[in-house]
């Protein structure tokens, strides 16, 4: 009877459930740009990746096309690819855009939202406050991820939470590590617990306060990493 083959450890997810396994490789890369073990300058090959996550060499290859679109790596010819570096500029403009959108967005919840809907996302913003206090870092953006766009789905603009995902992928990745030098991953994301009771209270001050905070505060310590 021949061996069976081992059976591939399990992908990291960013987001909930994919429908394929292209995207599911593609999270699983992401998780490992969150964590540091892919560093900005850095090349690695499909085949390697693909040794690493007990897949085969074609769904990275694709899953890291992907990444290529969002501007998370550059394909280098004959070597494979390389994990890009955010520039300053890169981040002021990716925090100014998701002020603009996140800010004012939010805000309105706070006269329009349903509470039984902005209670369902109280999970997800304790789960983001458990996962920074234990420095689970993959787990936090998880469920910052959850939180923050299924606030934004609320609005009912399908297209501005997609932009929103987007952006969050292109720049959130490059927060984490400062924060987590600073000590402030645990009260940056028990931010999301304050803007949640601001919305149910229908305090709008109080939300467009803490949503510029939270976006603020974070860009701040990019800046200092």
């Amino acid at each position: 009877m021949p061996a069976q083959r081992p059976s591939a450890p399990a992908l990291p997810t960013l987001g909930g459930n994919k429908p394929s396994y292209r995207e599911r490789v593609a999270d699983a890369l992401r998780a490992a740009l969150i964590a540091g073990e892919l560093r900005p300058g850095e090349v690695h090959s499909a085949p390697t990746l693909a040794a690493r996550f007990g897949v085969s060499a074609t769904p990275v290859r694709e899953a890291m096309l992907d990444l290529a679109k969002e501007g998370l790596v550059d394909t280098v010819p004959n070597k494979g690819f390389r994990v890009t570096a955010v520039s300053e500029k890169q981040l002021d403009e990716y925090t100014h855009i998701r002020s603009l959108i996140e800010i004012p967005t939010t805000v309105a919840l706070a006269a329009t939202a349903d509470p039984a809907a902005l209670e369902a996302l109280r999970p997800a913003a304790r789960e983001s406050v458990t996962a920074a206090a234990g420095g689970d870092l993959i787990a936090h953006v998880e469920a910052d991820m959850r939180f923050h766009l299924g606030l934004l789905a609320l609005s009912g603009n399908e297209h501005l939470v997609e932009v929103v995902r987007d952006l969050r992928k292109r720049s959130r990745l490059y927060g984490l590590h400062a924060l987590v030098k600073a000590g402030r991953l645990e009260a940056s994301a028990a931010e999301h617990l304050e803007i949640l009771d601001a919305l149910i209270a229908r305090d709008e001050a109080t939300v467009r306060a803490v949503m510029t905070r939270h976006l603020g505060h974070v860009r701040g310590l990019w800046a200092a990493e």
